[in-house]
């Protein structure tokens, strides 16, 4: 993988030390979360030691971070890939869910290093997983999430329903699970912020079979996340794939 770096694997919890309903579930399937991250060391290892409750494996991959997101996610026991040149979030999911399918993964679940998810509300996706494809976290477009966030949200939303045809309420989440199975059906060649919404549309495309599940709207640090000008390209790109669909 270019430009990427294996740093280490760490596994400090043994399979007979989680609960019996966990140990049924992962002798069915292999789970592997992926968090991509840059200069998350605020968070990360909390999103990590949160998540690996859940999942067999948690795959960091850490976007050319210039703070210590790569110790931290290490420390946590995370598996830690690193891009020696920032890719944006589109590249670095990317990085994560190859090496996810690489590893053997079964089912994937993505999530941001920021805290913007609750890890425990990994097992509410992985559940609709059971008669669906890929099961999408939508956060409620409330007064917990920021003025302008939410106005960007809930326009693109509109606008991927009315170019895809899709009813999906939240479309900028980043919050999902999917089986491998379906990997090749929603792969996208964004390598920003984008991403989410290229899935949408090629959930549309591809015709995945998919559910929505209301997860909590969390923002701890308002100046993060998807500007005005991100959201002007996601929807300029949005404009471009419903032209040459």
């Amino acid at each position: 993988m270019e430009a990427l770096t294996l740093i280490e694997q760490q596994s400090n919890q043994k399979p007979e030390e989680k609960t019996n309903s966990q140990s049924t579930q992962k002798l069915k399937q292999k789970i592997i979360a992926v968090i991509p991250a840059y200069n998350e060391e605020k968070y990360i290892q909390k999103v990590v030691e949160e998540t690996k409750k859940y999942v067999d494996d948690v795959i960091v991959v850490d976007d050319a971070s210039k703070d210590n997101t790569n110790q931290l996610a290490k420390q946590a026991g995370a598996i830690v890939l690193r891009h020696e040149v920032n890719l944006a979030k589109g590249g670095a999911l990317k990085t994560g869910c190859d090496a996810a399918i690489q590893l053997g993964a079964d089912i994937i679940v993505t999530l941001d290093g920021d805290g913007q998810h609750d890890p425990n509300e990994i097992p509410k996706l992985i559940n609709g997983l059971e008669e669906h494809e890929l099961v999408i976290g939508a956060r409620k477009f409330n007064e917990n999430m920021p003025i302008q966030s939410k106005i960007g949200n809930i326009t693109l939303s509109k606008f991927s329903k009315m170019l895809f045809h899709t009813n999906i309420s939240d479309t900028q989440t980043g919050f999902r699970a999917f089986k491998s199975s379906a990997y090749s059906k929603i792969l996208w060649e964004s390598t920003g912020y984008e991403v989410e919404t290229e899935m949408i549309k090629n959930i549309n495309k591809n015709k995945v079979d998919f559910l929505e599940v209301e997860v909590k709207t969390i923002y701890n640090d308002n100046y993060k996340g998807t500007t005005p000008m991100d959201g002007a390209k996601i929807a300029l790109n949005m404009i471009k794939w419903r032209a040459k669909q």
